[in-house]
């Protein structure tokens, strides 16, 4: 069963340990609500055959037990569900961040940054409200109930009938709306990742857009996106809101059935006056819960968007290989490779060279001609569909990632600096360098120009201002890897290759 819910809503197998804990802890604690119940039927019952008067220390005392009961399922059920999910949300999003650090590249490629954040954040906080309220206390309600259920047969057939017969129909009405909702759970994901696109790329590209004046053209769009997800939610709500209250109005026809059954049989002399007014005050209790376990019922349908995205990224294949390097050399062979981004268009066709170590290798070509597609591949960011590529005599494709990467020092196009000093910027490079070792690399990088003109030196705080590229430079060379893969704009417009 632990493997099941592992799989079926994404959980660690602690989370799902966890998760049976507070369905069980709420179980409890919706039957300690009843407990005061069966204390007042004995109390009616004396009451009625003038006995309760010798028993008033026992009433007391039982009054006592219930609020003590009641107190401790709650605490238990309290930090069965809350606690444990809290733990449990914070080990699936650290999950999730090292399984995207494990992903190849070509994943990224189909996926853009606000619908990786959505997932990691709105997705994971929705899941952390299932798990805390919406399962646990379905679960826990649903068989707390069916408990109850069997003492009221065990009490009356026909009045257990009347009590009970709403409730299959009222889940029924819930249930039957599933792929109503789950269909316009997506149309309403789909809005909002549209929003968080636009709203990404309205940050990503301020600067261009108010360079050509061209932000009230842009808001215009966005703001027809913002009200689509407005919309959108409106409609996911009002559909999910539509079968919830039905379903809650023919619960409530629970109570009328009981007090319309029991007044006839009462009539007939098939029921007793004391066995009526227990059903009557089980009805007015039995319900309440019930209503919640609907409304949970239809928010579990409405979270297997947000499992099925987060699932799409745990059970993604990662890239294995050996671990073990073996390479002889560090030259870089490409043997008749073919590569295409996806079916439709193929980048790479029949392509062969060495890049030999100790020499410099450039790959010279207009924009779009694949010299930054060769560079990801032979750091292996993604696998060539045909042919072979080595470095050192290994096949890449058969090479753990990170071994690979141990092998490279890269320098991207699009590079970003940490808000932190120069000093520490560049260490990053290799952790553990001393700051002669930083000084001595930036040296080679000619970063010691404009680092010695600020008023801290290398110890100055820095961000984007213009010299990251350089920083790059000092890093790759700061790693002393054999190979330097350099995917830069100089004096040829693009540079894939360095090899030394």
């Amino acid at each position: 069963m632990i493997e099941k819910l592992q799989k079926k809503y994404a959980l660690s197998r602690q989370g799902a340990k966890d998760l049976v804990k507070g369905c069980v802890a709420c179980f409890f604690q919706y039957l300690s609500l009843m407990v005061p119940i069966a204390l007042l039927y004995y109390l009616v019952s004396e009451l009625m055959n003038g006995d309760a008067g010798y028993r008033k220390d026992f009433y007391i005392g039982g009054c006592v037990i219930c609020v003590i009961l009641i107190l401790v399922t709650t605490w238990f059920q309290y930090n069965g569900t809350f606690f444990a999910t809290y733990i449990e949300s914070g080990v699936r999003r650290i999950s999730i961040a090292e399984k995207l650090r494990k992903l190849p590249l070509s994943y990224f490629g189909k996926k853009d940054l606000a619908d990786l954040t959505s997932t990691i954040m709105n997705d994971s906080a929705v899941l952390e409200t299932a798990f805390s309220h919406f399962i646990p206390e379905l679960v826990g309600s649903v068989a707390s109930t069916t408990i109850v259920a069997l003492g009221l047969f065990a009490f009356d057939v026909k009045m257990a009938f009347a009590a009970l017969w709403v409730l299959p129909v009222s889940f029924a009405i819930v249930l039957s709306s599933s792929k109503l909702q789950q269909k316009l759970g997506r149309k309403q994901m789909d809005a909002k990742m549209a929003c968080a696109d636009g709203i990404q790329e309205c940050i990503e590209t301020v600067q261009d857009l108010k360079s050509n004046n061209a932000e009230n053209e842009y808001l215009k769009g966005l703001f027809k996106k913002v009200d689509n997800v407005e919309k959108r939610m409106i409609v996911s709500e009002f559909g999910n809101a539509a079968f919830v209250v039905s379903a809650s109005l023919v619960l409530k026809l629970g109570i009328a059935s009981v007090a319309l059954t029991g007044a006839y049989l009462l009539t007939r002399g098939e029921l007793d006056v004391l066995t009526f007014f227990m059903f009557l005050l089980v009805a007015s209790r039995l319900y309440d819960p019930l209503q919640g376990a609907l409304q949970n019922l239809a928010a579990i349908i409405s979270t297997k968007t947000n499992i099925a995205r987060m699932k799409e990224i745990l059970d993604h294949d990662v890239q294995t290989g050996f671990e073990q390097l073996t390479n002889k050399g560090y030259d870089i062979q490409f043997d008749h490779v073919k590569f295409a981004y996806d079916t439709s268009e193929t980048v790479l066709e029949d392509v062969s060279f060495t890049a030999k170590q100790g020499e410099v290798t450039a790959l010279v070509g207009p924009s779009g001609g694949g010299k930054t597609t060769v560079s990801r591949l032979a750091a292996r960011f993604w696998d060539a569909s045909s042919g072979k590529i080595t470095v050192g005599g290994m096949d890449v494709s058969k090479i753990d990632p990170e071994k690979l990467f141990s092998l490279y020092s890269i320098v991207f196009q699009d590079v970003t600096l940490f808000n932190n000093t120069i000093m520490e910027n560049i260490r990053i490079g290799r952790k553990d360098a001393t700051d002669e070792e930083v000084i001595a690399a930036a040296k080679l990088a000619n970063c010691d120009e404009f680092a010695m003109k600020l008023p801290d030196k290398w110890n100055s705080m820095i961000g984007e201002n213009g010299c990251d590229k350089n920083f790059y430079h000092c890093k790759a060379l700061f790693r002393r890897r054999e190979t330097e893969n350099f995917d830069c704009k100089g004096i040829f417009e693009k540079c894939s290759y360095h090899t030394s």
